[in-house]
C-alpha cells in the first residue's frame, strides 16, 4: 500500500483498526513496557534512552488526527498568549502566493488521481465527466495566477497595458469559490471522496475571504504584486488559530503535502535525560515489515515530528525537544533507523 492511499474496502478497513486496537493493548503490556525502557542508542558523543513509562498510559496509546493547530498546541501545552504569537509567526510565512496556490492544486491532484482510481472499476457517470472538466477549470485557473507572477517571466518588465474595450472581464478568486461550489455538488452523493471533498469544503473559508480580489495577467508587474499583497494580507488576518485551511497551508509549506496526519500512538512528552530538555515519542502500527512499509511508516512520524517541533519552537517554549519515532511490526527485528536528524525505533511484535 503506497504513502496516504486511500482504502476503499470496508471490510479490510475494519480489520486493520482491529488489529491496531490489539496492537495498542499489546504496547501497553507488562512486558513490553520493560523492554523499552532497556533499549538505548549511542549516538555522537551522546546515549539516547527511550524515556521511563513511555506509552504506559491508555491515553498515550490512543490515535490521534493532526488537523488543526490547536491539536497540535493542546499536545504541547502551548498557553493562550504563546498561541497568538504562533499564528501572528505563521500566517504570513503560509499565505505566500505559491503556498497558497500550492496547497490547492495538491488537493485537487489528490482528488483527480483518487477519481480516477474509483471510476477505472464503475462505469463512467454523467457527474464524474463534468467534475473532471471543472477539475480542469481549476487547474486553468490557478495555473494563470502562477503565470501572471512568475518572477522568471518578463512580467517583472512588463508595464501596465492598455485595457481593451473588448477584453474579458478580469477573473476573481471568487471564481475559484464558485467551481468548488460546484465540484462538492457533484461528487457530494460519493461517499469514497468523502475526505477530499472535506479538504475542498475548509479551503472555501480562504476563498470565501479572497473571492473579491482579482487575478488578472493583463496587468503590470507593480499591479500583480498589489493583488498577491492582498490575498496575503486578508488570509492573514481572517484565518484564524483553530482554522482547518490555515493548518493545511502549514502542512503544505513544512511538508509539500496536505493530508491530515495520523499519528496511531500519540505518546506524549516527556522528560529527557540531560536536563531542561523533553523528549517527544509518537509511534506507528505497521501490518508487515517489507521495507516500503516501514519507509512509509517513518516518513509519515516525520512529518508529525516536524509539524510539533515547528510549533514548539515558534511558540517559544522552554527547553530543547528531542524527537523519537516507534514503530510497530509483526515479524521485525528490533532495530533503530537514523531519518532527516531522528531516530526512529522499529519493534516487533512476537505473536
Amino acid at each position: 500500500m503506497k504513502d496516504d492511499s486511500a482504502v476503499m474496502n470496508d471490510d479490510v478497513s475494519r480489520r486493520i483498526q482491529m488489529f491496531k486496537s490489539l496492537a495498542r493493548t499489546f504496547i501497553g503490556s507488562p512486558s513490553v513496557q520493560q523492554s523499552l525502557e532497556k533499549k538505548t542508542v549511542a549516538l555522537t558523543g551522546a546515549t539516547l534512552f527511550i524515556p521511563n513509562s513511555c506509552f504506559s498510559k491508555p491515553c498515550e496509546r490512543a490515535p490521534i488526527t493532526l488537523n488543526s493547530l490547536t491539536k497540535v498546541s493542546n499536545f504541547l501545552n502551548v498557553s493562550a498568549q504563546q498561541r497568538k504569537s504562533v499564528r501572528l509567526a505563521i500566517c504570513p510565512q503560509v499565505t505566500q502566493q505559491r503556498i497558497w496556490t500550492g496547497a490547492l492544486e495538491e488537493i485537487l491532484e489528490g482528488l483527480k488521481s483518487d477519481m480516477k482510481l474509483l471510476y477505472s472499476y464503475q462505469s463512467l457517470k454523467g457527474d464524474f465527466r463534468m467534475s473532471e472538466q471543472i477539475i480542469s477549470s481549476c487547474f486553468r485557473f490557478l495555473g494563470n495566477t502562477k503565470a501572471s507572477s512568475n518572477l522568471e517571466s518578463t512580467s517583472w518588465m512588463r508595464l501596465t497595458p492598455t485595457k481593451k474595450f473588448d477584453s474579458p472581464p478580469s477573473s476573481k478568486w471568487g471564481d475559484l469559490l464558485e467551481m468548488f461550489n460546484d465540484l462538492t455538488k457533484c461528487l457530494a452523493s460519493d461517499n469514497d471522496l468523502l475526505y477530499h471533498l472535506s479538504k475542498l469544503e475548509l479551503m472555501k473559508e480562504g476563498l470565501y475571504q479572497i473571492k473579491d480580489v482579482l487575478v488578472d495577467m493583463d496587468i503590470g508587474y507593480k499591479e500583480t504584486r498589489h493583488q498577491e499583497n492582498l490575498v496575503q494580507k486578508k488570509l492573514t488576518k481572517t484565518l484564524g488559530h483553530s482554522s482547518r485551511c490555515l493548518f493545511t497551508l502549514l502542512e503544505y509549506y513544512l511538508c509539500g503535502r496536505v493530508r491530515d496526519i495520523e499519528v496511531e500512538v500519540c505518546g506524549g512528552v516527556y522528560g529527557a535525560s540531560s536536563k531542561g530538555s523533553h523528549c517527544l515519542c509518537i509511534g506507528k502500527i505497521l501490518a508487515s515489515d517489507e521495507e516500503n512499509m516501514v519507509r512509509h511508516g517513518v516518513k509519515q512520524l516525520d512529518r508529525a515530528l516536524r509539524l510539533f517541533k515547528f510549533v514548539w519552537e515558534i511558540a517559544g517554549m522552554q527547553g530543547v525537544l528531542e524527537l523519537q519515532g516507534h514503530l510497530w511490526c509483526i515479524g521485525a527485528g528490533d532495530r533503530t533507523l537514523n531519518y532527516r536528524g531522528n531516530v526512529f525505533f522499529l519493534h516487533g511484535i512476537k505473536l
